[in-house]
């Protein structure tokens, strides 16, 4: 049986220092006290709120990627009264830096089915952490299938790769994890895709799996997964302790961000990543990944690499990489920040350059991406508060940034 993993404890109370040390200068496209959702109509919206159905301190954004004037904003399940786990806000101009999440693919897709009821067709939403959008216009959704993960967790259907085709806002497929990829303790909160732009059907997509300590690749032309272990997929026990917006608080996540470097001449790139609960960066050739029949095999243990280490208090949650830098940045949760490495140079602390903190704005930085154009965006929102106390709904709690990456690495050691 599938259960949830999440890892948490005792939170206590600590000091903070509320000095900004903004290093870049980041527009904050998106800022929000609470979520609110673009409803059908009113009476819809005051349904779901006299039902339960949509509780506004229970919406907190996790995840964002951009396709054009979309940007894709994901909204867990954590607790009941989550109106819709996948949709977007505008880009265009004037943006509304308090716009609302308009639900992607629609409304239906994003409703949960009523208690024991099962999704009618594949075309649906349970509970999403994070997305990617792909070269050849497609968003991929690692649906966890989990509603309720803080409360009384229910499991409405198997973890799955959800797909759609942005042009026309269609289902492409919907591609549910094998009994053989999932560990007891498994839970899915990332996905990252391999796909060349003129290769589109023979993508591939990687998912850590952060509680059950693995990676499962999948292959779109094959229509099948596997399942890699290694040692470096699991948390380093000297580094789960976490200080966040106030917040003391221990996990035990594995294997977490994933990123991939540019293509070498025959079609494969290196793929960048870490536990959460780690302060190491590793890396592995994926070649390797694309091999289903690596996967069990034994010798591969020494295809993986250790990069070297980030520096303290340097636990990461996501990661994106900018080919024309040849630059990862990496979230800093116990920094209130991002930092970037040049993959050029070796990976020691020297090396690794704090290109954004904010203890006020930035209170863990839980999602980042590169878009075409090379901006960065970063999305913070307080989510150790939101777990282990309660936000404040007079003050703003989530926020979404955008910075030019030439902007913000000028001058550090990732130029």
């Amino acid at each position: 049986m599938l259960c949830f993993y999440f890892s948490f404890f005792v939170f206590a109370l600590v000091g903070h220092d509320h000095q900004v040390s903004a290093l870049a200068n980041l527009e904050e496209v998106f800022a929000w006290k609470e979520l609110s959702f673009a409803w059908p109509s009113e009476e819809v919206h005051n349904a779901a709120l006299k039902d339960g159905d949509y509780v506004p301190g229970n919406n907190l954004p996790l995840g964002l990627d951009r396709w054009k004037n979309k940007l894709f904003v994901t909204v867990p399940r954590w607790k009941n009264g989550v109106a819709a786990s996948l949709g977007y806000v505008s880009l265009d101009e004037p943006i509304n830096k308090t716009a609302s999440i308009v639900p992607y693919p629609d409304w239906k897709a994003n409703i949960l089915p009523k208690a024991g009821g099962k999704p009618e067709d594949d075309n649906y939403i349970v509970s999403v952490f994070r997305v990617f959008v792909d070269v050849c216009d497609r968003l991929w959704v690692m649906d966890t299938g989990l509603a309720d993960i803080l409360g009384e967790p229910t499991v409405i259907s198997p973890p799955a790769i959800v797909i759609y085709d942005l042009n026309t806002d269609k289902l492409i497929r919907r591609y549910t994890f094998k009994a053989e990829d999932l560990k007891q303790d498994s839970f899915f909160a990332n996905i990252v895709v391999d796909v060349d732009k003129d290769k589109c059907d023979e993508a591939y997509a990687y998912v850590p799996d952060l509680g059950g300590y693995g990676i499962i690749a999948y292959s779109l032309k094959e229509n099948d997964s596997w399942r890699f272990k290694h040692n470096f997929f699991h948390f380093d026990p000297l580094h789960g302790d976490f200080n966040v917006g106030g917040v003391n608080f221990q996990w035990t996540d594995g294997v977490f961000g994933l990123a991939l470097g540019p293509a070498d001449q025959n079609g494969f790139r290196t793929a960048y990543f870490h536990p959460l609960a780690s302060l190491n960066e590793f890396s592995v050739n994926t070649a390797i990944l694309r091999n289903k029949t690596a996967a069990n095999d034994p010798h591969i243990y020494y295809a993986f690499k250790l990069e070297g280490l980030k520096g303290e208090k340097s636990q990461t949650s996501a990661s994106a990489f900018d080919e024309e830098s040849n630059s990862l940045f990496l979230t800093q949760l116990n920094k209130d920040g991002v930092a970037c490495w040049n993959t050029k140079r070796h990976l020691t602390p020297e090396n690794v350059a704090l290109v954004a903190s904010d203890p006020g704005r930035l209170i863990f930085t839980n999602d980042i991406k590169i878009d075409a154009e090379r901006n960065l965006w970063i999305l913070s929102d307080k989510m150790p508060q939101f777990i282990y106390r309660e936000l404040d709904p007079n003050e703003v709690n989530y926020r979404i940034f955008r910075v030019k990456v030439a902007d913000v690495i000028a001058g550090t050691a990732c130029a």
